[in-house]
C-alpha cells in the first residue's frame, strides 16, 4: 500500500453529513443539516428549465455570466448603497464554501495567522491549514456569544494576515452591531488586515434589525472579501451557487484560485438567478418575516418542552439548552436524541476548538415546513 502523510490528519467527515446519515438510518426528523425541506420560488425553478430547454448548457464564463454579476451589483447598491464594478469585483462560485476556500487560499501563506471565532463554521480551518497558515481561535461564550474586542486586539500579532467574521452567525444566530463593525474597522486598519466576511445569511435577520454588512462601510469594504449564497436566500442549497465580492486587486488573486477549483458554475441556474433578482427584488426584503414566522412557530411549540432558549436573532438556526433533560456531553445527547425522540440536531461543541466547560447546547434548523416542525416538537416535548 502507498505510504502517505495526511494534510488534514485531524479532519474527518463533517458533523452535518454524519447527523444527516444517522437521521436517515433511524427515520428521524432531520433538523440538523441546514437546508429547507421546501422548494424555491416557482418562477426561479421555471427559469432554470427555460434556459436548459433553450440550450444554455455549456460552460459559463469563469467569472460568472454578465447578467448575474450585474444583477448582484444592483442588489448591493440597493441593499448597502455601495457601488461595485460587476466586471472586476464580482465572481460567481460553486457555493459559498468554494468562495471561502478560494479567498483563504489566495491570501494566506505559510506562517500566517488567521483569527476565527468559535463556534466556527467547519470549512475555515481546513482551508487555512492547507494554505500553510494557523487558525487562531477566539471563543464566543454563551449565553450572549458577544465579541470580546480587547481579547481580539490582544490576539493580533505581526503574523496576523486575516480575520474571518460570520454574521448572522452559524450556529449561534448572533449578529454584529454597528459598534462591532466600528471596532473591526479600527483593528483592521491599524494592523493592515484582510477581512473575510461570511454573510450567507445576510437576509435572515429578525426583530426589525438591519444586517451590518461590511459593504455598508467604505473603510472596511476596501479591505474585505464578502461571501454570500443564493442557496440560503432562495431555498435552493442543492444548486451550490454563491458569489464573492472584493476590491478589484483582491478579486484578481481570488480568480486565480477559482479558475483551478471549479472554473465556472452551472450556466442555466446563473441565468435564471439573474432574471429572478431583477424581476423579484422584494424577495430578500420579505425573507426576514418569512423565517421569523418559522422561528416563532417552532419556538412556541418548544415552549412546552424542557429545553430552554432565547429566540435567535438571525439565520434559520435555534440553539437550545438541554440541561433540564440530560447531563451528558452534547455529542452524546445528539445521538441520544435521535434514539429517544426521533429528531436529529447538531451538537454545538463541535464548532469549537476548545468547547466551554459544561456547555449543554444543540442546534435545530427551523427552515422546514410547519408540518415538519410540528412533528419534531411533538416528539421533543415528550422528553
Amino acid at each position: 500500500m502507498y505510504a502517505f502523510q495526511s494534510k488534514l490528519p485531524s479532519t474527518g467527515t463533517t458533523i452535518f453529513t454524519q447527523m444527516s446519515e444517522l437521521a436517515a438510518k433511524h427515520n428521524a426528523v432531520n433538523l440538523s443539516q441546514g437546508f429547507p425541506d421546501f422548494d424555491g420560488p416557482s418562477a426561479l425553478l421555471e427559469g432554470v428549465n427555460h434556459y436548459i430547454q433553450q440550450g444554455s448548457n455549456q460552460y459559463a464564463p469563469m467569472i460568472g455570466v454578465a447578467s448575474l454579476r450585474q444583477a448582484i451589483a444592483s442588489k448591493i447598491k440597493r441593499c448597502y448603497d455601495n457601488d461595485i464594478n460587476p466586471d472586476t469585483q464580482v465572481t460567481i462560485t460553486s457555493g459559498a464554501t468554494e468562495a471561502l476556500f478560494a479567498a483563504i487560499t489566495a491570501f494566506v501563506q505559510t506562517g500566517d495567522e488567521v483569527i476565527v471565532f468559535d463556534p466556527a463554521y467547519d470549512s475555515y480551518d481546513p482551508a487555512i491549514t492547507l494554505s500553510g497558515g494557523r487558525a487562531i481561535h477566539i471563543p464566543l461564550l454563551p449565553p450572549s456569544f458577544a465579541m470580546d474586542w480587547q481579547r481580539i486586539a490582544d490576539a493580533i500579532t505581526p503574523k496576523t494576515r486575516m480575520i474571518v467574521i460570520n454574521s448572522p452567525h452559524n450556529p449561534t444566530g448572533q449578529t454584529l452591531s454597528q459598534e462591532d463593525i466600528a471596532q473591526l474597522a479600527e483593528l483592521a486598519n491599524k494592523h493592515d488586515l484582510l477581512v473575510l466576511s461570511d454573510e450567507v445569511y445576510e437576509h435572515i435577520v429578525f426583530d426589525g434589525a438591519q444586517h451590518q454588512s461590511v459593504l455598508r462601510h467604505k473603510d472596511l469594504s476596501d479591505r474585505s472579501i464578502v461571501v454570500s449564497s443564493f442557496g440560503k436566500t432562495y431555498h435552493t442549497t442543492g444548486w451550490k451557487v454563491g458569489y464573492c465580492i472584493a476590491p478589484a486587486a483582491l478579486m484578481g488573486e481570488i480568480r486565480k484560485i477559482h479558475q483551478y477549483l471549479t472554473f465556472s458554475t452551472t450556466t442555466p441556474m446563473q441565468l435564471a438567478l439573474a432574471d429572478f433578482l431583477n424581476s423579484a427584488p422584494d424577495h430578500d426584503q420579505l425573507l426576514p418575516a418569512f423565517y421569523e414566522g418559522k422561528r416563532d412557530y417552532f419556538n412556541k411549540l418548544m415552549s412546552e418542552s424542557r429545553f430552554s432558549f432565547t429566540s435567535t436573532p438571525g439565520t434559520y438556526f435555534q440553539l437550545m439548552d438541554y440541561s433540564a433533560i440530560q447531563d451528558m456531553p452534547d455529542t452524546e445527547f445528539a445521538l441520544w436524541l435521535i434514539e429517544h425522540a426521533g429528531v436529529a440536531a447538531i451538537p454545538v461543541s463541535v464548532f469549537y476548538q476548545v468547547p466551554p466547560k459544561d456547555m449543554r447546547l444543540i442546534r435545530f434548523c427551523f427552515a422546514k415546513q410547519n408540518s415538519t416542525l410540528t412533528k419534531a416538537a411533538e416528539q421533543l416535548i415528550t422528553l
